[in-house]
């Protein structure tokens, strides 16, 4: 009885591996949902709340921002694909050494922002100096800090403080806003957690149709400028045809002027030459005079003897 049952049992065990399925984890829509990786379960309820880790360089294929790290948790699950869900970010720990060195100083800060959509986000900025500073130095960059980011926050969605964060637009805005207290070598959002999803629903499509109206004025007005710009076109096609048909009859006139032109230089030539010749027998012929007269002188001198 007992190996009966034994066999049985064994019968009864089933390989887990073998009722596994594979899901691909996709990237919210703020990366386009782009295929991130694959996971394992048997139920596709095991995998809600999941923690996927990415670098931002598997989703843009950008090698300079490999060393940010982003947090993807699933939310739900469709035809084998599971859904996810940003959950925050953090700055790889070789990155933030190579910026750290002695005599220097580090500022932290840790501060909640809500966005205009209503998320709530805790975000973690930092940023070193080139020598070392006092703490009332360190208060007012702090002070900066915050009052830039809660401004940033309160204007922009979820989604477009998160692009900003990752392309460093606000780190940026931050340092240019601590130059009047004290000049800040670098300044970085070096983590950032997601404490709250979206609570209102903000319509795009509003935005979009403002931008698509006075995108429609400006195609009307293309459309006078164009409209306005063939009437002197015409003219001047006309005048480039007038000007093509004055070559035209030069052309036929030339050949008939150069061989009257051929004909009056060929005549002046041998007129040149005779006046040459005149001034050349004139000028010959006042010495031959003078010899004469000499001749003539002493001719008469003789005879006077």
């Amino acid at each position: 009885m007992a190996k009966a049952r034994a066999r049985s049992a064994s019968r009864k065990v089933k390989d887990k591996w073998r009722a596994k399925n594979w899901y691909q984890i996709l990237a919210p829509t703020l990366f386009d949902s782009a295929p991130v990786s694959e996971t394992l379960s048997d139920k596709p309820d095991n995998l809600i709340g999941r923690v996927t880790e990415v670098s931002l360089q598997d989703i843009t294929n950008d090698f300079r921002k490999a060393h940010i790290k982003l947090f993807f948790k699933i939310e739900k699950i469709q035809d084998g694909n599971a859904h996810t869900q940003f959950n925050g970010h953090t700055l790889t720990s070789d990155y933030l050494r190579r910026m750290i060195r002695r005599r220097k100083s580090r500022i932290d800060g840790v501060y909640d922002v809500e966005t205009r959509d209503g998320a709530y986000l805790r975000v973690k900025p930092f940023a070193i100096t080139e020598k070392r500073i006092q703490n009332s130095q360190k208060k007012l960059i702090r002070g900066v800090m915050k009052e830039t980011i809660t401004k940033e926050g309160k204007t922009k969605t979820l989604n477009e403080f998160l692009i900003d964060i990752l392309d460093g637009k606000i780190g940026s805005e931050i340092y240019k806003n601590c130059k009047k207290f004290y000049p800040v070598k670098r300044v970085e959002i070096y983590k950032t957690e997601l404490k709250r999803l979206p609570t209102i629903e903000i319509e795009e499509r509003k935005p979009s149709k403002e931008t698509e109206e006075p995108k429609e004025a400006e195609k009307k007005e293309v459309k006078k400028e164009e409209t306005k710009e063939e009437k002197p076109k015409k003219e001047p096609e006309a005048k480039e045809e007038k000007k093509t048909e004055k070559p035209a009859t030069k052309k036929k006139d030339k050949p008939k002027k150069e061989p009257e032109v051929k004909e009056k230089k060929i005549a002046k030539k041998p007129a040149k030459k005779k006046e040459d010749k005149s001034k050349k027998s004139k000028k010959e012929s006042k010495p031959a005079k003078e010899k004469k007269k000499k001749i003539n002188s002493k001719k008469q001198k003789k005879e006077s003897k």
